[in-house]
């Protein structure tokens, strides 16, 4: 992992906001920022404070949506991972093309892309590692998929445009045909959880099946969702009109939300644990309307308000995913939990309080740290 300073950084997402010669667009910081934000609040356990699973009524269903959805079916928070992947490979055609301009050899450009999915596997693989049992070895993390979604999007990069729509429909295609036609036994449930296509790809590479239902050839569908956010990003740095750019992305946003329904409504249920085609077209058509919106509010309506906040967690998105994930996780939150508990007790603050103060209290103090690493031109990369 290097550490970058605003003079020498090379890629889009590293770039300062007071940098105003890049290209870059504030929409993409922004929902970059975004997506961060509403991680760290779940790492700091704050939804589990706010939710109680036996409770009923508004704020209730409301809370509900800041937990993936058990099987069959979408809720608010199965899309952050897509929105994750989706922002990635928009930020890749930035630096790609940017690279392009610099006239970079392709086969240099292909070593940088491989080293960073080398590092990001690395990281996703060391993120399950540590266990209190020991060791071991799993590949469900979002950064091992990301690894796999960001090398085969480089490597179909410079295909035209509708020939990567093609291949990330052929992807789909494929995931519907391995689930349901292979046929291995006690595996040949296409949509069932334990019994699927994905459950037998993970006794193969790690001998264990998720409990959960997740598996690591979710990988292969989910590469759409980094190769679109790729188009993306191509068609915003083109020299369309900006509102031509943003009926694109909504139109095809549409598309994609409608027909993955239709699929959930027929034949193909959205389940996102096994990242089924309806799930990645309808979460994928919500990425690309969430850019389409942002990029009309922000980049060409010119609304800049309250953006700082969210884009200094931008500027560090993967320092602080590894932060809260490894050291957050690990020691942090539970060192900061028994600090502000005990105050707070003595305090007589209640406790039905106390749990929901301390979250806070870790998401303000990893936001500072941010803001510290922002304000001293400090970008970690890989």
């Amino acid at each position: 992992m290097k550490v970058m300073t605003p003079d020498t950084s090379a890629d889009i997402e590293q770039t300062p906001l007071t940098q105003t010669s890049s290209p870059r667009l504030l929409s993409l910081d922004f929902m970059r920022g975004l997506i961060m934000v509403l991680l760290m609040l779940e790492a700091s356990g704050l939804y589990e404070q706010l939710y109680q699973e036996e409770g009923s009524g508004v704020f209730h269903a409301f809370m509900q949506q800041f937990f993936h959805h058990p099987w069959h079916g979408l809720r608010f928070w199965d899309l952050i991972q897509p929105g994750f992947m989706f922002i990635a490979g928009t930020a890749l055609a930035y630096s790609l093309i940017r690279q392009q301009q610099k006239n970079m050899p392709w086969s240099q450009s292909f070593l940088k892309v491989l080293k960073r999915s080398g590092w990001l596997f690395f990281w996703g693989v060391l993120d399950y590692a540590v266990r209190p049992k020991g060791l071991s070895f799993e590949l469900w993390d979002v950064l091992t998929q990301l690894s796999f979604t960001t090398l085969v999007t480089f490597l179909v990069f410079r295909w035209s445009l509708q020939s990567q729509f093609v291949f990330s429909l052929g992807l789909l295609l494929l995931t519907e045909v391995l689930y349901r036609f292979t046929a291995i036994p006690g595996f040949d449930q296409p949509f069932t959880d334990q019994h699927n296509f994905g459950n037998y790809v993970d006794l193969l590479l790690m001998n264990v099946i998720n409990s959960g239902g997740w598996v690591a050839i979710n990988c292969l569908p989910t590469t759409a969702h980094t190769l679109w956010g790729a188009m993306a990003g191509r068609l915003l740095l083109s020299n369309k009109p900006g509102l031509e750019k943003v009926k694109w992305l909504f139109v095809a946003g549409a598309a994609a939300f409608v027909t993955g329904y239709l699929l959930d409504f027929t034949i193909t249920p959205i389940i996102k644990r096994i990242a089924t085609s309806s799930f990645v077209l309808v979460s994928g058509g919500w990425c690309l309307l969430a850019l389409a919106f942002l990029y009309w509010w922000i980049d060409i309506k010119n609304h800049r308000k309250y953006l700082f906040f969210f884009l200094v967690v931008g500027m560090n998105s993967l320092f602080i995913y590894l932060f809260f994930e490894i050291v957050g996780h690990r020691w942090f939150n539970e060192y900061i939990g028994a600090i502000t508990g005990g105050l707070l007790q003595m305090a007589q603050v209640p406790a039905s309080l106390i749990g929901i103060i301390t979250s806070l209290v870790i998401f303000y103090l990893e936001w500072r740290m941010l803001l510290f690493l922002y304000r001293r031109g400090i970008f970690f990369k890989v």
